[in-house]
């Protein structure tokens, strides 16, 4: 059985590698489109559980079908991403029972929700690691974290400054971390997981995690330094931590978020298609395993400021949206690109189309062109889109479905 497994490993290894893709029974096809249901100052507005359960029937006929929640545990700061009582879900978000609220209202429109979830990472109670509800010892802590009194082992993958780094080779952490997952997911009643900073653990952990709590989605952010001129071992590096994971989640398409905005600003659209004729980001060697994406709340723009990090350039925002709707991946959508700024509409418009002609994790890309002008495809033979100023067309069978500025969409 050893034998088989590593086998299979091996083999996985070399289909990400390679791009080839299979239908395997465990990495199936999905039309999901997430909204991300925050920014990094929704936290100012109280209580945010609110918004989302006022928003819901809107969010569903939009076609979104996941919504992608802030961390609900009590936290030492405002956005929630430094967690200590775990279990406590009043936050600057709202209560526990306006959060559950929201989900079931979410629920009642066909709408699941996503927990976001910190592990990586835990702050004490009052220092720097009574941690409490749940109670953990010192030996949570591993031993080369900025905590003198760490007991734990090293850990298993980079370190976080801000926080105490948690042991997880630690048995009763682990047992810990999935009853407080089973809880979220059964009293609280989250559906998927979104994990936060996985960078800061082995993936094999994720992997122990997702097997005991089965969420229905699971993706994980693995947010490293990106060559734009050499995009391969970036994607490649996202390809191994799915893997890793036993492909138990998806992980979050950097490659072609940092590739696309760098295409658009600069008119380099020839980016966009790798040296086999894929999409360059992990769409183009594993897509039914990744989360495509704009922005977020730590690379873009929120009301009042935020962390506008690495933000995709404003002016040219719908080229991207028109790229990861029309494209295989699993698209998200960013809270503040559809309710704050203009293009809320032109967005629905491209997840209705994506919708209607079933574009899935998995549907087929057909590069037409990629120059320093326009990039053009053709998705499944049904969709057509292109990019940019410069002149392409489908041809006279096909039908202009929606367009915008420096971009169109086709149907057939």
């Amino acid at each position: 059985m050893k034998d088989a497994i590593k086998k299979i490993t091996a083999i996985l290894l070399v289909m990400c590698f390679t791009g080839i893709v299979t239908a395997d029974d465990w990495k199936k096809e999905s039309e999901d489109v997430i909204l991300q249901g925050f920014h990094w100052n929704s936290h100012t507005t109280k209580p945010w559980w609110g918004v989302i359960e006022s928003k819901a029937a809107e969010i569903a006929k939009a076609g979104f079908t996941m919504v992608w929640f802030p961390p609900s545990s009590a936290a030492a700061s405002k956005e929630g991403y430094l967690p200590h009582q775990l279990y406590l879900q009043n936050s600057n978000y709202g209560s526990q029972q306006q959060l559950q609220s929201a989900i079931k209202n979410l629920h009642k429109h066909n709408v699941k929700a996503i927990a976001d979830i910190v592990i990586n990472h835990r702050v004490g109670t009052k220092n720097w690691a009574d941690f409490t509800n749940p109670d953990w010892g010192s030996d949570a802590v591993c031993r080369d974290d900025e905590w003198q009194g760490a007991k734990g082992n090293f850990d298993t993958g980079d370190r976080y400054g801000a926080a105490r780094d948690l042991d997880h080779t630690k048995e009763y952490v682990q047992k810990s971390i999935i009853e407080w997952m089973l809880w979220l997911k059964n009293t609280i009643g989250y559906d998927g997981v979104r994990y936060d900073y996985v960078k800061g653990y082995a993936a094999k952990y994720n992997k122990i995690y997702n097997e005991a709590m089965q969420p229905s989605f699971s993706v994980g952010e693995l947010w490293d330094n990106l060559d734009v001129n050499n995009p391969d071992p970036h994607r490649q590096q996202l390809c191994d931590w799915i893997d890793d994971s036993d492909a138990t989640s998806a992980a979050f398409d950097f490659t072609t978020k940092g590739i696309l905005q760098l295409a658009v600003r600069n008119s380099e659209y020839w980016r966009l298609r790798d040296n086999n004729g894929k999409p360059v980001g992990l769409i183009g060697w594993w897509p039914q395993r990744a989360v495509t994406f704009i922005d977020n709340h730590d690379t873009g723009p929120s009301p009042d400021g935020g962390q506008n990090h690495w933000p995709f350039p404003g002016e040219k925002l719908m080229q991207g949206y028109c790229y990861i709707l029309t494209h295989p991946g699993i698209p998200c959508v960013y809270w503040v690109h559809y309710f704050d700024w203009p293009q809320g509409k032109e967005i629905a418009k491209l997840i209705q189309l994506r919708k209607e002609h079933h574009i899935s994790s998995v549907s087929k890309v057909d590069i037409q062109k990629a120059d320093s002008g326009v990039y053009a495809a053709i998705i499944d033979g049904k969709v057509a889109m292109k990019i940019g100023g410069g002149n392409w067309s489908p041809g006279s069978d096909w039908k202009l479905s929606t367009s915008g500025n420096g971009y169109a969409v086709w149907t057939k």
